[in-house]
């Protein structure tokens, strides 16, 4: 025991102080140094890369687990197959059951008709949580046909309610919009339509460009209620191009967050469902309105070249694409991503329909007939059959939003040059190497425009 009058050297205070110094760091970090919990991962595949087969042959899941990178031998993993409709029970009797661990895994399964089918797999863990994976696989989805027929006066009536908006004087209001970019200029833009809302946007383009000199680029927005994005207006506006943001709903842009968000709890709260009992009153009748304005209003600039119109847009936004394929023929390349608004009668054709399922079912899954019909006048599908433009389109196998079958029974109906990205192994996104993919294809449609005016 030290006497009280005892002198230590400074070492021993060094010495002492460290050691206080490393407990607190330990103690700090107390949560850090303990042993990690066990990395589960739970994996799908099909046993072909595409993961696309014809009707009848036999498509495998491959499941496969592990634990902190090492397969897992003991256990069981349970799985169901199923055509996505998951609110009735569906047509057909899919494999469904648990495998057990230790040895190669798959589930066989098969479809008769055109179409896409997932598997869900499932893991208990000790710990007492869940972990999911799932795959899809296309069978013949290139055979998809669309629900219903188009309808016999779906043309004129498109005719006429643009015939309506013909009638309203464009008059956009343009306001300068700051951005970095000393060499193109943005402006907030507010057109009249039809209908009450104004089509509500941001347009940018290089300064000083000259008449009929640039391709035009029109971005449409995905679901949600939210200001258009300048950002997109730069973008088209900074590789030479005409170059249009337009939102959703006709609202002003550049607002406090709040503001938007209080529209969508409100006024906006359930806008895809709205007036869905009557083609004159569902709410993408509006939209679609809106969304000839904008491509009038793109048309109606000296700057436009006349021959490059290209509509971009993912989820709703895809739909909106391929609505402004089939309304306008001057649109001439439409890139749609996950599109949404496609396959609305889906259920009476015994499949899956796609966002934002606006025709109600009963407990048998029948469709809701007022409903049912008036969605035939708003459904992507039937604008893809009338859209001759380019078109690029992606699609998730495992999206439970658009379903595949609905994004391919729009994508069968385009007429002119198309391509698809598959992901078979995506949900409802749009990813960094879609939209770049999509815009490299929107320049490259440009400069073969471009080539084929000069010969």
């Amino acid at each position: 025991m030290l006497n009280p009058t005892t002198i230590l050297p400074r070492s021993c205070f060094r010495l002492n102080r460290c050691r206080w110094i490393l407990l607190g760091i330990l103690a700090a970090a107390g949560p850090a140094v303990r042993a990690a919990e066990p990395v589960y991962e739970l994996r799908v595949v099909t046993d072909r890369a595409d993961a696309l087969y014809r009707t009848g042959e036999e498509a495998r899941f491959l499941i496969t687990l592990t634990l902190d990178g090492q397969p897992v031998s003991t256990g069981t993993v349970s799985y169901a197959v199923d055509d996505f409709i998951t609110e009735a029970p569906p047509a057909n009797d899919f494999p469904q059951g648990e495998l057990e661990l230790g040895g190669p895994l798959a589930v066989r399964a098969t479809s008769a008709r055109p179409g896409f089918l997932r598997c869900l797999a499932r893991f208990r863990t000790p710990e007492g949580r869940t972990v999911e994976a799932v795959a899809g696989a296309g069978f013949a989805p290139q055979q998809i046909a669309p629900s219903l027929p188009v309808p016999d006066d779906f043309d004129s009536f498109w005719a006429d309610q643009k015939r309506k908006l013909a009638e309203v004087p464009i008059e956009p209001v343009l306001t300068p919009v700051e951005q970095p970019n000393p060499n193109i200029q943005c402006f907030d833009v507010q057109a009249p339509c039809l209908g009450g809302a104004a089509v509500s946007g941001y347009l940018g383009l290089p300064k000083d460009a000259k008449p009929r000199s640039l391709p035009a680029i029109l971005w449409v927005h995905g679901a949600g209620v939210r200001s258009s994005a300048l950002g997109n207006a730069v973008k088209g506006a900074q590789a030479g191009m005409l170059s249009m943001d337009i939102n959703a709903h006709g609202i002003p842009n550049g607002k406090p967050n709040p503001f938007y968000a209080e529209l969508s709890a409100g006024a906006l709260k359930d806008y895809r469902h709205a007036g869905r009992e009557s083609r004159e009153t569902v709410y993408f009748r509006g939209m679609f309105l809106r969304l000839q304005r904008a491509i009038d209003l793109l048309a109606a600039r000296p700057e436009w070249d006349g021959k490059v119109l290209a509509v971009i847009g993912h989820s709703q936004g895809g739909g909106q694409a391929l609505a402004a394929g089939g309304l306008d023929q001057r649109v001439t390349l439409v890139a749609a991503g996950v599109p949404a608004i496609c396959d609305h009668a889906g259920r009476a054709a015994g499949r899956v329909n796609g966002w934002p399922k606006l025709v109600p079912t009963d407990s048998d899954g029948k469709p809701e007939p007022n409903s049912l019909e008036a969605s035939r006048y708003v459904d992507a599908v039937n604008f893809a059959s009338r859209c001759r433009a380019e078109a690029i389109m992606s699609v998730g196998f495992i999206d439970t939003v658009c379903p595949p079958s609905s994004c391919y029974a729009a994508y069968n109906c385009l007429k002119g040059p198309k391509q698809i990205i598959h992901e078979p192994l995506m949900g409802h996104a749009a990813p960094p190497h879609i939209h770049d993919a999509f815009f490299a294809c929107v320049l490259a449609h440009v400069e073969k425009t471009k080539r084929g005016s000069s010969n």
